[in-house]
């Protein structure tokens, strides 16, 4: 993709996607056969040490996976769960998955036993390709999982769970990939909703092709002679999958890999620098967090970042007109669900870029504010965001959910729940949800899931959780909770609920803040009243 111009590009924009179409042949397999030696990744230990993967090593790799896992009974359309951080392993797990035409099922490793079991459980997930410290989540939900027949760790055998040296060791380094369509189901990632648990979002192969155009415009148009990209987002999450991880690879474009617990700016500013870091993908959240580490160019050296790239909440201008005056970059924004990601972006290279806005249309793709009717707002006019259909971009529906899937469009425009205006320009600026999901660290997080964990401590009676404003994560989670009877409210005891959530879900969604009160707002069918409580937040 290429054009001198937006409109230019727009207008001569066609998509062009085959019948035909496996994402593992694509990322992997292609370049494996015309240029062995390419380096795919760069995997970067604890210590600092760096070990270079070449493509014909992720093939041989994911064939031997791939050769195992059928060897375990697991065929086309089985859903094989991905529970890992950052590590080559991860991206063997997911072409081996493609290449059997099953389907891969990313897991945040920040997840808890409740989510985990929630997403195995309503995915019908046959395997899971996890280390020690998922296993050791597992262990207390794995008999609640009947369809779960295979554990593979990265750690070795032990706790019901294959080796996953010994298994590759074991494979046999040759196989035939699944002809698959591009419709053919390929991956599915759970996002949260406002009502009920999570629901899967179902991908067919041409997802990523459906990506593609965005992720060109936030990376000017790669790839460019020394590109080498990095994202601090798992690569569990839409973002970390789809908006650097594989279309990366797809331009031949090493990605570097490296586990880490939690963001630090410090060695973020330092891996950019010693890994020649050329294209960036990092979330509002770590870039406020960089935000903190005074005269980063003149510490580091930054000379070959070319690309820096932002998605998952609102940037704002602030943080816009500190990468250009601090980083000499101009940030590339993007917009998109997982339900239909990477649809808004900018690209400072074309001159579309807009300190507050999320960027425009990517060629390709049909996106507008709309009215409740459907019409299209006019210009400065706030409605909801919402994509065409048909959209390769778009998932194939939710999982095992069609009344779900129907209510997620208003004929042939897939609505986002997000609220939105289009300036006299043509850039699309967010304003806001009309829905109760919380943005938090760039993660999408529904309500449903907090309560139902918060109703199962002992002390609570009834909770609530809204969206609190947040400087630096967009919004934290606050929990209004009443208690049961014998309870008394305390800062121990909050302490104790935070605790109780974060340990059965994750880091990112538990309670930041707890009140306590002694009724919630609700309506005449027994509904909590949100909007009064993020007033009161």
């Amino acid at each position: 993709m290429s054009a001198r111009d937006y409109d230019g590009l727009v207008a001569g924009f066609r998509w062009r996607i085959p019948e035909r179409y496996n994402i593992a042949v694509d990322v992997c397999d292609r370049w494996a056969a015309a240029d062995p030696g390419r380096t795919a990744l760069l995997d970067v230990a604890a210590d600092g040490r760096v070990e270079a993967w070449s493509f014909s090593a992720l093939r041989e790799a994911s064939n031997r996976f791939a050769n195992a896992l059928r060897a375990h009974g697991i065929a086309a359309g089985d859903r094989v769960a991905v529970l890992l951080p950052q590590s080559p392993a991860v991206v063997v797990a997911h072409l081996a998955v493609y290449k059997l035409g099953a389907v891969a099922l990313p897991l945040a490793v920040v997840f808890g036993p409740d989510a985990l079991a929630h997403r195995l459980r309503d995915s019908g997930a046959r395997a899971v390709v996890t280390h020690a410290g998922g296993l050791a989540k597992l262990d207390a939900v794995r008999d609640g999982l009947p369809a779960l027949r295979l554990a593979v760790s990265t750690d070795g055998p032990g706790d019901r769970a294959l080796g996953y040296s010994g298994l590759l060791a074991a494979a046999s380094p040759d196989l035939a990939p699944a002809d698959t369509r591009a419709d053919d189901p390929a991956l599915m990632i759970y996002t949260s909703g406002t009502t009920g648990p999570p629901k899967g979002a179902l991908h067919g192969h041409r997802v990523l092709l459906g990506h593609l155009p965005g992720f060109d415009m936030m990376h000017a148009f790669m790839p460019r002679p020394g590109d080498r990209m990095w994202t601090p987002a798992d690569w569990a999450w839409a973002g970390g999958l789809l908006n650097a991880l594989l279309p990366s690879l797809h331009h031949g474009v090493a990605v570097v890999a490296r586990k880490s617990e939690k963001f630090e700016p410090e060695e973020a500013y330092r891996l950019m620098a010693d890994l020649a870091v050329a294209n960036a993908f990092v979330p509002p959240t770590a870039l406020r967090m960089l935000r903190t580490v005074a005269n980063p160019r003149g510490r580091f050296d930054l000379s070959r970042l070319r690309t820096l790239a932002s998605a998952g909440e609102m940037l704002g201008p602030e943080t816009f007109g500190w990468a250009q005056d601090e980083l000499g970059l101009t940030i590339n924004e993007a917009y998109g669900q997982t339900e239909c990601n990477l649809v808004l972006a900018s690209c400072a290279a074309l001159g579309v870029a807009r300190a507050g806005s999320t960027g425009r249309p990517v060629p390709g793709h049909r996106v507008a504010v709309i009215r409740p009717d459907g019409s299209t707002a006019d210009p400065g006019e706030i409605g909801q965001i919402a994509v065409a259909r048909p959209d390769p971009v778009m998932f194939l529906g939710y999982w095992n959910d069609p009344a779900a899937t129907e209510r997620k469009f208003l004929g042939d425009w897939m609505t986002t729940g997000d609220q939105g205006r289009v300036d006299p320009d043509g850039y699309v600026h967010f304003v806001g949800r009309d829905d109760d999901v919380i943005t938090s660290s760039g993660y999408r997080i529904g309500p449903g899931e907090i309560e139902d964990c918060l109703l199962r401590h002992p002390a609570v009676a009834l909770a609530a959780a809204v969206g609190k404003p947040d400087p630096m994560r967009t919004e934290i989670v606050k929990a209004f909770v009443v208690l049961r009877p014998g309870f008394a409210a305390s800062e121990a005891l909050a302490a104790e609920i935070q605790d109780f959530v974060r340990t059965r879900l994750s880091a990112h969604e538990y309670p930041r803040e707890i009140a306590f009160r002694g009724s919630l707002p609700l309506t005449t069918t027994g509904k909590i009243i949100r909007r009064e409580l993020r007033a009161q937040a």
